[in-house]
């Protein structure tokens, strides 16, 4: 699959309301191998989407009260994203077996 393919497959599954499992299905093209048993893929799935319900519960319960963002909420999602950004460059470095950097 091709970097352009994948990036079709994903705005598809983004639009399907399917954005975790794009994200699994695109680390396990970029970092799985292939022949990888199915149990392992089983099990780094549920880890996969353990970790993004816990990020998403997190976010849901620490915003402030109303509507509106505050700049607190803000700040918090600021340095959500700042960690994850170091992790992707860090697992990129890593882990990425296929190009895809």
């Amino acid at each position: 699959m091709t970097k352009d393919e994948l990036d079709t497959m994903c705005r598809v599954f983004v639009d399907q309301g399917k954005l975790i499992e794009v994200g699994f299905i695109t680390l396990r093209f970029t970092v799985i191998p292939p022949d990888a048993p199915q149990g392992q893929v089983d099990e780094m799935r549920m880890a996969f989407f353990a970790g993004a319900q816990h990020l998403f519960g997190s976010i849901m319960g620490m915003l402030e009260p109303g509507a509106e963002a505050t700049p607190k909420d803000v700040e918090r999602i600021v340095l959500i994203g700042r960690e994850l950004d170091q992790f992707i460059r860090q697992f990129k470095a890593a882990h990425d077996r296929r190009g895809m950097n």
